[in-house]
Parts: C-alpha cells; structure tokens; sequence
C-alpha cells in the first residue's frame, strides 16, 4: 500500500503527465523490495519515474 506522501506524489506527477505533457500513464506498481511507486509513462513507455515511500520523486 503506497504511504500518503507517494500518493501525493503521483497526484502531481500524474497531472503532469497527463495535463501538461500530454503523456500517456501505462504502468503504476509497487516495487516490493524497495516499497518505491513505480511509473512508466511515454508514447512510447520512455518515461520512467520512482517515488520514495517519503514522496522524493526518482
């Protein structure tokens, strides 16, 4: 289950995403090793973010 600090998080890098880039989302995932919040975003799924469980976007 992602913290409240990475929801926050993929709230305004999702907006980004979709909103100002025009950007397509095809992957959100919690990496359970690391508990990072995983994005793959892109046309062409180019676009890879992290977020920390402390909402630090990689």
């Amino acid at each position: 289950m992602p913290t409240a600090k990475q929801l926050q998080s993929l709230y305004r890098v999702s907006y980004q995403l979709t909103y100002t880039m025009l950007q397509p989302i095809h992957l959100i995932c919690i990496d359970d090793r690391t508990k990072n919040l995983y994005i793959l975003a892109g046309y062409e799924e180019e676009l890879e973010f992290q977020i920390k469980p402390n909402g630090e976007v990689i």
